[in-house]
């Protein structure tokens, strides 16, 4: 599997009722379980005193990224995404332990 730095910020519509976005955000907390289970998520991260997320995510390539992990987030039509392909680091201190 290849990984992906993907940077997420959510625009809730406006207009949209309160109950709506916490249905979503039930939803989107029990996904985020599922695709950590699947190794999909690895790690996520939220910048302090932000309302975006940063993480680590695993997937065949970026079709497969985009299509089946990403877009199965119930707040992904809400979502913008920057998505950066990651490569290894020949001096990445963790690199074995990924690479095995």
């Amino acid at each position: 599997m290849k990984e992906f730095l993907v940077e997420l910020t959510t625009t809730v519509p406006e207009g949209t009722d309160p109950a709506e976005v916490d249905r979503r955000r039930a939803e989107e907390s029990a996904r985020a379980g599922e695709l950590a289970a699947a190794g999909h998520l690895v790690r996520l991260w939220r910048p302090a005193g932000e309302l975006r997320s940063i993480g680590i995510w695993r997937a065949a390539d970026e079709g497969e990224l985009y299509e089946k992990v990403l877009g199965s987030l119930p707040l992904w039509p809400w979502m913008t995404a920057a998505v950066t392909v990651l490569v290894p680091h020949p001096n990445d201190p963790g690199g074995a332990a990924v690479a095995g």
